[in-house]
């Protein structure tokens, strides 16, 4: 976790901290888990004076969270099954570290717990609520019914465990389309479906099975009634094990992506004092009625009319739980540690305050215009956080030169900004997306802008089904206003201009002293999108003066091109820019707005030049199917001189526990199959091949 300057309760811990270095807690923990929430205990863990063990695979040697913990000991290779999971492997870590208590945080809390059961003897604690209320709300068809009995709103549905695929559809009709089929052990959005009928209900029990047999180790289902167009609205619960429960207020978790968050935000827009109260007083009766202790998450679907439904209750930190921290100025980890060693809330209800306004995105190694994000995986070339902007926290586990691998989640850090108000978070959230330099792997950096600036999520007209309403077509990008694309092609043909006059010089001086003239105009032209646009530019003192469509721009910079962020001034307008590639060819790829636009720049001889260059043909993608992600091949549906209809599933793509089917483009006969079940394939991979 990195902190920049802004309010002290949401970046500085440092009094909270010293009134707790009196208290003992314990002398070493261990962190079973990695990146950006490992980092973020050890950052705790560091102020409050406790000693820190980190586990860790094979490939995450030189990973950040094992260099910042005080000890690192590795637990096995790459799969979390034989590493992170490894319960026997991180027993015998704790045996020999003599660590006093130990957690995971994010990852699979009751097998953990139980393992460390065995080692009570020994003085072992599990930071973390127990036994009965991991099992309890962990199992959804479980929590479900405890929230009826706790008298906790519900969501209609099957409340027993769905057996086959032909009972899935018997209770989808009972129940009445749309329903949801989801994995009773389940979370992050995994082994889930919506169905609307029912041969998705019988696809959506086969991927739903699979998925929650990979990642939870358990394939059995619910289905429950779809509420559509909710939002998903989530209550902070936080409890001792003397009785005592708080509610933390709420968080908006509404923009999602196949069910997993983006962005999140607290409090949310939507809720009204009466309602966050009636939402708050059933979270934590719930977490009494299963004697909880610790922090907690229950989360709720909410409709138009407020109207509220218990979803589940995560019996672990959320990812999003910075921005609670931010507006209650609480360390929800320095609680929990103290929670486990026995003490009491040192709050009441009445203490918990609302201060501000806390936004939250996350940033994945994801290609946001594939199904609005698939993983991308290699290595981080450059890597820069926007610490610099005030208010800004960053929770990431990275750093320049880690690899983004297929083997673990593709989130490259949680990007949380404050402010006293939701317009003042947002507007720093917009200037810290455009100041984060990750060069390297595809990112989501694009996305979130567009989310963030767009008038509904502005207004807070928001729900779960946000991004497919707004982009019904898939996300494509910012669209450029006129005024923008003018900006745009003004900065660019400065840009090159500047790199020209740089190139003539020769450490401060020019190359040739004896030149006669200098240059002070140059005519371009500018190739944007399916657009090109004479431009000409002339050197006006520090500044340029450009003249895009017969309108004349002044641009002004300190053209620092070494620097991979450039602060540029069109016309009195402040952009940040990243120029994020260029070759010879005049071809030049720039970061404006949070998208990357392909621009081409030639001088007028040399665009007059280039219509003669031919071109190369692109590819018949009907005809072949390529992976679109890296992943593993889980399935192979078809083989050589097999017919196959349009929309027919070929194969399947297994990406960071999530599965994917992939369809023919068009109805043909399978000329050739290049992959079979078990293979790694990479991005781009030629998959099967049609006549």
């Amino acid at each position: 976790m990195h902190v920049s300057g802004g309010r002290k309760a949401c970046v500085s811990f440092i009094s909270r901290f010293l009134l707790f270095f009196s208290l003992q807690t314990f002398e070493k923990l261990l962190i079973a888990n990695r990146g950006e929430i490992a980092c973020r205990v050890i950052k705790t863990c560091k102020k409050m004076g406790i000693r820190t063990v980190a586990i860790h695979s094979d490939v995450d040697a030189n990973a950040v969270h094992v260099k910042m913990a005080d000890e690192a000991v590795c637990v096995g290779p790459a799969p979390t099954s034989k590493s992170y999971l490894n319960m026997d492997a991180i027993m015998e870590v704790i045996k020999k570290t003599r660590a006093q208590a130990v957690t995971d945080f994010y990852f699979c809390f009751l097998k953990l717990y139980l393992h460390c059961l065995l080692q009570a003897s020994e003085g072992v604690t599990f930071i973390g609520p127990d036994t009965h209320a991991i099992q309890a709300m962990g199992d959804k068809i479980e929590s479900k019914l405890l929230a009826k009995n706790a008298k906790v709103n519900t969501i209609p549905g099957f409340d027993g465990v769905v057996k086959d695929a032909d009972e899935a559809v018997r209770i989808a009709r009972e129940i009445g389309y749309p329903v949801m089929i989801k994995a009773s052990a389940g979370g992050g959005g995994k082994g889930m479906r919506i169905a609307w009928d029912d041969e998705e209900t019988r696809e959506g029990f086969r991927f739903s099975s699979q998925e929650a047999a990979s990642s939870f180790g358990d394939d059995r289902l619910l289905i429950e009634k779809f509420i559509d167009n909710p939002r998903h609205i989530e209550i902070q619960v936080l409890a001792d094990k003397h009785g005592n429960a708080l509610w933390l207020n709420e968080r908006e978790c509404s923009i999602q992506r196949r069910n997993q968050k983006v962005v999140e935000e607290a409090p949310s827009t939507f809720l009204d004092p009466e309602t966050r109260r009636a939402m708050g007083e059933q979270a934590v009766a719930l977490a009494k009625a299963v004697k909880y202790s610790s922090a907690g998450t229950v989360e709720f679907l909410v409709d138009s009319s407020k109207n509220f439904y218990f979803l589940e209750m995560n019996t672990r930190l959320q990812v999003e739980h910075p921005v609670t921290e931010c507006i209650t100025g609480l360390d929800l980890v320095q609680e929990m540690i103290r929670v486990a060693k026995g003490y009491p809330l040192r709050h009441k209800q009445a203490d918990i305050p609302i201060n501000g306004w806390a936004v939250e995105c996350r940033v994945y190694a994801e290609d946001p215009y594939k199904s609005f994000g698939l993983p991308s995986i290699g290595k981080l070339s450059q890597y820069q956080e926007p610490l610099h902007v005030p208010s800004v926290r960053v929770d990431s586990g990275i750093q320049q030169g880690s690899d983004i691998s297929i083997y673990y989640d593709p989130m490259i850090s949680k990007l949380i900004t404050y402010g006293s108000n939701r317009a003042e978070a947002l507007k720093r959230m917009e200037e810290a997306l455009d100041n984060y330099v990750i060069r390297g792997v595809a990112h989501n950096i694009s996305l979130l802008r567009e989310v963030i600036v767009h008038p509904r999520f502005v207004q807070g007209d928001i729900s779960t089904k946000f991004l497919p309403e707004v982009y019904p077509d898939g996300f494509k990008g910012h669209k450029l206003t006129d005024l923008e694309r003018r900006e745009l092609l003004a900065t660019a043909a400065s840009l090159y201009v500047a790199e020209q006059l740089r190139s003539q010089r020769f450490l401060g001086t020019a190359r040739i002293p004896v030149a006669k003239s200098k240059r002070s105009s140059w005519e371009l032209s500018v190739r944007l999108g399916d657009g090109i646009y004479p431009v000409a530019v002339s050197k006006d003192g520090s500044s340029f003066s450009v003249e895009v469509d017969g309108m004349k721009l002044n641009v002004t910079s300190e053209w620092n091109l070494a620097s991979p962020l450039l602060s540029v001034t069109v016309d009195g307008t402040q952009r940040t820019i990243q120029r994020l590639s260029r070759n010879a060819s005049g071809d030049t790829n720039i970061q404006f707005l949070g998208t990357v636009y392909k621009l081409q720049i030639l001088t007028k001889v040399a665009a007059e030049l280039s219509k003669y260059m031919p071109e190369k043909a692109a590819e018949d993608t009907s005809s072949i199917l390529r992976s679109p992600m890296p992943g593993a091949v889980v399935a192979v549906s078809v083989k050589p001189g097999d017919t196959v209809s349009e929309g027919q599933e070929i194969c399947v793509i297994e990406a960071m526990k999530m599965q994917n089917s992939m369809i023919a483009a068009k109805t043909g006969k399978v000329k050739a199959v290049h992959c079979k079940a078990g293979d790694t394939v990479g991005e781009g991979d030629l998959l099967v091949e049609l006549e």
